[in-house]
């Protein structure tokens, strides 16, 4: 009564596999090597980090596994009340010099090219449920207060309102949407290539993240 500390929080991260003009995504690296590295590094007390998944860069197949790991990584002893759960998002804007935390994604799915599976949507709405192409969904995590830890820690960083059109916005949509549904919260960073910012700097920049989405609880 009163003296209940806080909920234990778990962080379940995705990032994605190749696509068109993309043959090496540093995502899908980051996330395959992040349950070790973060073995060595550890986190805050209370935080775990839980799933860790890369989904195929198209719209369908990658929701289809979003919706499996979100069943499977949601629960905890079958419940969702004993945790606090987090989806974070990860996926390469190539060219871009660093690191941007989206606060919003849009409803509209319009691919520049087509996807891993050959669909390529033009103004369409990602959920027709949700009305016109125009809607947006927010992250109810406060992205000032994580961009403030970050930038702290020396990371070069931005805000943005933008996360295009294609499966990274498609994603974080439909995760937003999922993640309000079920009591979770969702974000979505995009990071640079590799050749923009070296794999180590990249892991170290998660791993911070991770203590920025917990200290900002």
């Amino acid at each position: 009564m009163g003296t209940e500390g806080p909920k234990p929080l778990t962080i379940n991260v995705t990032g994605f596999k190749k696509f068109r003009g993309v043959l090496e995504n540093p995502t899908e690296a980051i996330v395959n090597n992040l349950k070790s590295f973060i073995e060595k590094k550890g986190l805050p007390p209370g935080v775990t980090l839980g799933t860790c998944t890369t989904l195929e860069t198209a719209g369908d197949g990658a929701v289809r596994k979003l919706l499996e790991v979100m069943e499977s990584g949601t629960l905890t002893n079958g419940s969702t009340y004993n945790e606090q759960v987090v989806w974070l998002h990860l996926g390469v804007y190539p060219g871009a010099p660093k690191f941007a935390i989206e606060r919003q994604a849009v409803n509209e799915a319009t691919f520049g090219c087509p996807d891993e599976m050959g669909w390529q949507p033009q103004q369409l709405p990602i959920v027709p449920e949700d009305g016109q192409t125009s809607r947006t969904r927010q992250t109810s995590f406060s992205t000032e207060a994580i961009l403030e830890f970050l930038m702290k820690k020396g990371y070069d960083v931005t805000l943005s309102d933008d996360a295009g059109r294609f499966v990274c916005n498609y994603v974080y949509y439909h995760s937003l949407r999922l993640a309000e549904q079920r009591g979770g919260r969702s974000l979505f960073v995009h990071v640079p290539s590799f050749s923009e910012i070296d794999e180590e700097t990249q892991m170290n920049f998660v791993a911070s993240l991770l203590e920025a989405i917990a200290s900002s609880y």
